[in-house]
């Protein structure tokens, strides 16, 4: 088990950052001694307003498209449009049900906790019910949410009953928004205590909240970002993988995130030109790991 809160804010309130990191990098070495960094080619794909299952030919070319790219996963984007077939049961299980038909072997993701629990209170079924018949139409894995905060009893719920019907999913943590250190902490543990309790977390995501005044001297500092994920990774013992994201950390600060305990890139685009997937992977090189490429649930890898 991980180190205790007290321990936890203690490292928080610590000006030794490189002591903390090499911790951080032990816990790594010790969950991955092979020295591999993953990371996953993904698209994101809108439900169009209005669509129901059948009447939109390009939404599904468009997946077909990314799925000759390379994708092995699809993340569908919806903006629960008051009123379309997107925001109640039925619509969402005949568009799930149908994009699994036509791409059988593809992760599908969709739907965050917030949006979940949206959908329980138009459906007029319970948590579970609604997320039975979502999985049962085919929906692999709820997503992430970086808007709702993490940790809170709502979001937790989610998570658990979705880790009950053997859904994997990503906890991401939101940091740098104005919380205070305890919070932060108390997020981290409640985390935690989900994850002994279910076992349901593929992997953990830290994520530096934007600043609210755009200003990017505003920004959480280098120093913040590489002493909370190396905490993370110390605290989080029991979920196997920290992802530290290419995508919204940017190349270079990633590879200093793997010598503070992170194991993943995250998830690219196939069709990215401004960053493409052997960008990524000489990024991963060149910081001294081997880049192999993933599923969206984190057990497949691809060693190409």
């Amino acid at each position: 088990m991980g180190i205790s809160r007290q321990q936890a804010l203690e490292c928080f309130r610590s000006d030794d950052l490189i002591g903390i990191g090499m911790e951080a990098d032990a816990v790594r070495r010790r969950l991955h001694p092979e020295d591999v960094v993953s990371y996953a080619i993904q698209c994101a794909v809108s439900i169009p307003v209005g669509m129901d299952a059948t009447n939109d030919a390009s939404f599904y070319a468009e997946i077909a498209r990314m799925a000759d790219l390379g994708s092995s996963s699809v993340r569908l984007v919806n903006h629960f449009n008051s009123g379309s077939k997107t925001s109640d049961i039925e619509g969402l299980v005949g568009i799930i049900r149908d994009i699994r038909q036509r791409f059988s072997s593809l992760w599908l993701e969709a739907l965050s906790p917030a949006q979940i629990l949206a959908l329980v209170a138009n459906s007029g079924l319970d948590l579970q019910e609604t997320l039975v018949r979502l999985h049962n139409a085919g929906l692999d894995s709820i997503a992430s949410d970086s808007s709702q905060p993490a940790g809170n009893a709502d979001w937790l719920a989610v998570h658990r009953a979705a880790h009950a019907l053997g859904m994997p999913t990503v906890a991401t943590m939101v940091f740098g928004a104005g919380e205070t250190l305890e919070q932060r902490v108390d997020i981290l543990q409640a985390i935690r205590q989900l994850q002994q309790e279910t076992g349901g977390f593929a992997a953990f995501v830290p994520l530096p909240a934007e600043p609210a005044s755009g200003r990017e001297l505003d920004a959480v500092t280098a120093v913040e970002q590489m002493k909370t994920l190396a905490i993370a990774r110390i605290f989080l013992d029991s979920i196997e993988n920290i992802q530290w994201s290419g995508s919204a950390q940017g190349l270079k600060l990633l590879q200093t995130g793997l010598r503070f305990g992170a194991n993943d890139a995250g998830s690219i685009t196939p069709d990215d030109s401004s960053r493409s997937e052997e960008d990524l992977r000489r990024i991963i090189r060149d910081a001294g790991f081997q880049p192999t490429q993933r599923n969206a649930p984190y057990r497949t890898m691809f060693l190409n």
